[in-house]
C-alpha cells in the first residue's frame, strides 16, 4: 500500500512521505513521439523507455507498420547555394510538381550534409534546409510529419572525395502511402 501511494505520489507530481522516508517530487514526462521511414511510430520516454504506437504486432511479436518508401532523394546542391538554406527558383518549382505528384498521404523530410563543418553546424544547415524544404511541401498541401536534420551523421559516401561528398549533401523525402 506505502509503494503504491508513493507511486502515485510520483505520478501526480506531489510529495510524499512515509515511515522516515525521504520525500520524493515526482516528474511528469512527456513522450516523443516519431515516425520512421519504415512508417513505424515510435515513442521515447525521458527515462529511455521506447515502444510503437501502434497496437497491431505480427506473431512474433514486431509492429505492423504503415510502409513508407523514399520516395525522393534530392541532392542539395539543386536546391540551395553553398552554405545557404534558402531554395533556388528551379528548385521550388521541382520540389512542388514533386509534392502534387508524388500520390503519398504524408512526408517525412530528412535533411543530411557532408562533413567540411563542425557536426554542429552541420546539425543545423540539415535541419534548415529540410525545413525549407518542407515549407515548399506545406504550400502546395502536402502533409508533412517529420522534418529532421542529421547534418554529417548518416553519409552515404566516403567524405574523402568530392563526389562522396555530394552525394551525402542531399534532402531524403519519404513518402508514406
Amino acid at each position: 500500500m506505502a509503494a503504491a501511494a508513493l507511486l502515485l505520489a510520483v505520478a501526480t507530481g506531489a510529495q510524499a512521505q512515509s515511515a522516515g522516508k525521504p520525500t520524493v517530487v515526482g516528474e511528469r514526462y512527456e513522450p516523443t513521439i516519431w515516425i520512421d521511414p519504415d512508417g513505424c511510430e515510435h515513442w521515447v520516454m525521458d527515462d529511455g523507455a521506447e515502444g510503437y504506437m501502434t497496437p497491431h504486432t505480427r506473431r512474433d511479436g514486431t509492429p505492423v507498420c504503415h510502409r513508407g518508401n523514399i520516395c525522393g532523394i534530392v541532392p542539395t546542391d539543386q536546391l540551395f547555394a553553398t552554405d545557404r538554406h534558402t531554395i533556388t527558383s528551379a528548385g521550388r518549382a521541382r520540389l512542388q510538381e514533386f509534392f502534387q505528384q508524388a500520390n503519398a498521404r504524408a512526408f517525412l523530410i530528412h535533411g543530411h550534409t557532408d562533413a567540411r563543418a563542425s557536426d554542429e553546424y552541420n546539425m543545423g544547415l540539415s535541419l534548415r534546409r529540410a525545413n525549407a524544404v518542407a515549407q515548399v511541401a506545406q504550400s502546395v498541401g502536402a502533409s508533412v510529419v517529420d522534418v529532421r536534420g542529421f547534418g554529417e551523421r548518416m553519409p552515404r559516401a566516403s567524405n574523402a572525395t568530392a563526389q562522396g561528398m555530394a552525394e551525402n549533401r542531399r534532402v531524403e523525402i519519404t513518402c508514406l502511402r
